[in-house]
């Protein structure tokens, strides 16, 4: 058990002032995240800008006491998590200092809210891609933190591919400067990238030059129904091998749909999966966009396709994706939420696979989500108040995780690893890469006081 060095306290209360606070009500509401999870902080330092991040973080590197970055706590994985650590709020560090319409980048500080962002930059016509679920709660700083994605990924990127460049405090107390402003660059290695998704482990970011796009002009929808799993991943094969890129290319499972239409109320039939393809553009070529979509969506097992050309009849056909959410709440109050990521010709088997544990464990496992970049959310739903059910649903996560590997997937395709992951990685990396990844943790953190336990198992 870690405690705060009275020297310390004293000095980040210098240094803060009312943005160091040990009180237990600031600690108990930074203990948290999405994930369900909670670890008392040491205490909460909510510094307001770059030199006093640094002055933190030499601070607590003298005292040997580690930091841990917070957002606004979103994660899944338990990655904001700060147990034992002081948890760093950068909920004052959250000015956009800069909106260049020309250059089409925003700079923006890490406690900017994502959906904030958004609206900030719709006045100038343009848009920042990454889109989570949680964009109206979730910050630009967790975004970059742990590589979020949503559903425009497919056509956008995640967020790593969406900045240009990054201020950040390293381990040392350093602060450094990396990428630019500029979308293209070959000088040096590619910092930016490394910092992105690194989850707080290498450095703590204090300003991100990120990417901007126009705003579409318009967009439309289309709804196709499959027979089975394995006829809406050779439709995805076919839509992502023609020259339209779809803005969202999006799976449902047969356990999903039936959710949606019987706990949801969706207006949707009975089909073995579901995709959901929405197309963006000028007004004047949409149509054509969108008809070479629809094209590439007809094929073997095609049971229905239906089309809105508008934006309200498109909000009608995303009616049935919207309702998971409510319809998983209703029939199991927990989920274990994870975001698996296979090749696209292997959703079938990855499906194949969720339906097999789902009886052989007699729980619910739905499979939903990105299916242009193969990233699928399978949700294990369970009653952790029953011990037959939270047994089961525990015993389930690993072996999806195993599923997911033996298909040539990975771990996570925008959720991150955290600390629900972590013990999985050695599965995913064999010892010499995970050796590397210790190297880079140690030249950035060497005494390694950035989010320690997270991401990386221990050596």
């Amino acid at each position: 058990m870690i405690t705060l060095p009275a020297p310390l306290e004293r000095e980040l209360s210098d240094l803060l002032g009312d943005g160091w606070r040990t009180d237990g009500d600031t600690r108990t509401a930074h203990a948290g995240d999405g994930s369900r999870r909670v670890a008392m902080p040491l205490g909460v330092a909510m510094p307001a800008d770059r030199d006093q991040v640094a002055a933190l973080v030499r601070a607590c590197r003298r005292h040997r006491v580690p930091l841990v970055a917070r957002g606004a706590a979103t994660s899944s994985t338990g990655a904001a998590l700060a147990g034992d650590a002081i948890a760093v709020s950068f909920a004052r560090m959250d000015r956009i200092v800069g909106i260049r319409s020309d250059d089409r980048v925003a700079i923006v500080e890490p406690g900017v809210i994502n959906g904030a962002l958004q609206r900030a930059l719709a006045t100038h016509g343009l848009f920042w891609p990454p889109d989570p679920a949680s964009a109206d709660d979730c910050t630009v700083g967790g975004n970059l933190a742990c590589n979020a994605g949503g559903p425009h990924a497919v056509k956008y990127g995640a967020t790593r591919d969406n900045v240009l460049g990054l201020v950040a405090v390293t381990g040392n107390g350093d602060i450094v400067r990396v990428g630019s402003a500029t979308s293209k660059d070959a000088t040096g290695y590619d910092l930016t990238h490394l910092i992105v998704g690194s989850e707080g482990t290498l450095a703590l970011i204090v300003e991100a030059t990120l990417k901007l796009a126009p705003l579409p002009a318009a967009r439309a929808s289309l709804r196709a129904l499959y027979a089975d799993a394995a006829a809406a991943a050779a439709a995805v094969a076919r839509i992502m091998a023609q020259p339209v890129a779809p803005s969202m290319l999006e799976f449902m499972d047969a356990a999903c749909i039936r959710l949606a239409r019987e706990v949801g109320g969706a207006d949707i039939a009975e089909a073995g999966a579901l995709l959901m393809i929405e197309a963006d553009g000028d007004v004047d070529t949409l149509p054509f966009a969108l008809a070479a979509l629809e094209r590439a969506a007809r094929g073997d097992g095609l049971l229905a396709l239906d089309t809105a050309p508008d934006p309200a009849a498109g909000e009608r056909l995303w009616a049935a994706r919207k309702s998971l959410s409510h319809a998983q709440r209703a029939i199991a109050p927990a989920k274990l939420n994870e975001d698996v990521v296979v090749p696209v010709s292997r959703i079938p088997a990855l499906v194949a696979g969720i339906e097999a544990l789902s009886r052989e464990f007699d729980i619910p496992i739905i499979a939903f989500g990105h299916a242009g970049n193969g990233n699928l959310h399978a949700n294990i739903l369970y009653d952790p108040d029953d011990a037959g059910q939270d047994a089961r649903a525990h015993a389930a996560l690993p072996r999806l995780f195993a599923l997911t590997l033996s298909l040539g997937g990975t771990l996570s395709g925008e959720h991150g690893i955290g600390v629900a992951k972590r013990a999985l990685m050695a599965q995913a990396f064999d010892a010499p890469t995970l050796a590397a990844m210790r190297a880079v943790k140690a030249a950035f953190d060497p005494d390694g006081i950035l989010n320690p336990g997270k991401v990386l198992p221990a050596a």
